[in-house]
């Protein structure tokens, strides 16, 4: 049997991702990396990219590197925070209730203003002799619309129940 006289490696490869590699001695933490470069470079090991992809968790500045292993040094743009259109619109009251009662106050204003995106389907009950009334005195079917609903919001009692949907 042989011996073996191996040498311990005391260095840590960085990679760039031009493909150029350089060592660097240990006992050395990532800000020795990163302090040479801009602040949108982050140092990823190499070991966590092949797990995670572009996914892979950053180094932090004071995390030490490991003898013999391969870290990359890449250029990653900082992405704003998306603000959702949900977090903007809904205002903040204090139950359930009167969020539900905010929303469908919101859903009836649009469909009456006619803001609406497309078109919306409304049941009620209303007499055939009202409707052929309001009907005859219009000049087209958004007229009539309009007049129905304004017949509708004005006397409450004679259209009964009201139901809205999309």
């Amino acid at each position: 049997m042989g011996n073996a006289i191996g040498k311990t490696n005391k260095n840590a490869k960085i990679m760039k991702i031009d493909g150029e590699i350089y060592k660097i001695k240990i006992p050395a933490t990532a800000m020795d990396v990163l302090k040479d470069y801009p602040s949108d470079y982050v140092l990823l090991e190499s070991k966590v990219v092949k797990r995670y992809g572009i996914r892979a968790p950053e180094l932090r500045p004071e995390e030490e590197l490991k003898p013999g292993k391969i870290y990359f040094l890449i250029n990653m743009p900082k992405f704003p925070e998306p603000i959702t259109t949900r977090a903007k619109s809904l205002p903040h009251t204090s139950c359930a209730k009167e969020r539900l009662e905010s929303l469908m106050s919101r859903e009836k204003s649009s469909i009456v203003a006619g803001s609406g995106s497309g078109p919306v389907r409304v049941k009620m009950r209303l007499p055939r002799a009202e409707i052929e009334k309001l009907m005859e005195g219009s000049k087209d079917e958004a007229e009539a619309v309009d007049r129905i609903v304004d017949f509708c919001l004005q006397n409450s009692s004679k259209c009964g129940e009201v139901g809205f949907r999309d």
